[in-house]
């Protein structure tokens, strides 16, 4: 996660919970699953669950190391967090190369810019749920697994 001199827009929520918030990015973007023990609770709601990804915080944990085994050069900017109290809506943007396997996807080998809009429900300062908006069309153009080359189609 990018917290350099390029710092997002922060409206409406409280120093806890945008603590919260960006740990649960840089739980992605370091490859830390266990920094999710601080920011989501034990039952955390991650709306739409991803492909054979188990609710709770300890579902998504596999997923985190996947996710960087198959993005290793993966970058989360945070581009603005607008809230109000109990609640945060996340613009960021998901920067990356493809070199390993994603959901069946083989590498490609090819770079990929996917925006990402994030809305999260803040309890004590955790977040119990999160609702999500990723481009994944969007992706698999981007990485060439989309469209499906021609003699695939024909078989």
């Amino acid at each position: 996660m990018e917290t350099t001199e390029n710092k997002p827009s922060v409206f409406g929520i409280s120093p806890e919970e945008l603590r919260a918030v960006e740990t649960l990015y840089r739980a992605f973007s370091e490859g830390n699953p266990d920094l999710l023990d601080e920011a989501v609770t034990a039952d955390w709601q991650d709306i739409p669950l991803a492909p054979h990804q188990q609710p709770g915080r300890d579902g998504v944990k596999p997923l985190i190391r996947e996710f960087v085994a198959a993005f290793p050069d993966i970058r989360i900017q945070i581009l603005e967090i607008i809230g109000a109290p109990g609640r945060a809506a996340v613009r960021a943007v998901i920067t990356g190369t493809h070199t390993g396997e994603w959901f069946g996807i083989a590498p490609t080998g090819r770079s990929f810019r996917m925006p990402i809009h994030e809305f999260h429900h803040i309890d004590n300062g955790m977040l119990t749920h999160t609702w999500h908006l990723e481009d994944w069309f969007g992706w698999l153009f981007q990485v060439g697994a989309w469209p499906v080359q021609a003699e695939e189609t024909t078989r």
